[in-house]
């Protein structure tokens, strides 16, 4: 399988500031999440459902 290296967005959620800062990125396995910081550490996966409970609920304040 080729390896297609994501487009990768900060997230809106990210401050301005340049502490802690997310970047989102899709592929076929899912949403990936990874550190701005440490471009070349490990990437988080989540499924399209995990993601999208996930954000419902931080959404909601939970």
């Amino acid at each position: 399988m080729e390896h297609v290296d994501p487009c990768w967005r900060k997230s809106s959620y990210s401050g301005t500031s340049g502490g802690a800062c997310v970047e989102l990125g899709h592929s076929a396995r899912g949403v990936l999440v990874r550190d701005t910081t440490d471009r070349s550490g490990p990437v988080l996966t989540f499924a399209p459902d995990a993601w999208r409970d996930f954000t419902a609920r931080l959404k909601a304040g939970r």
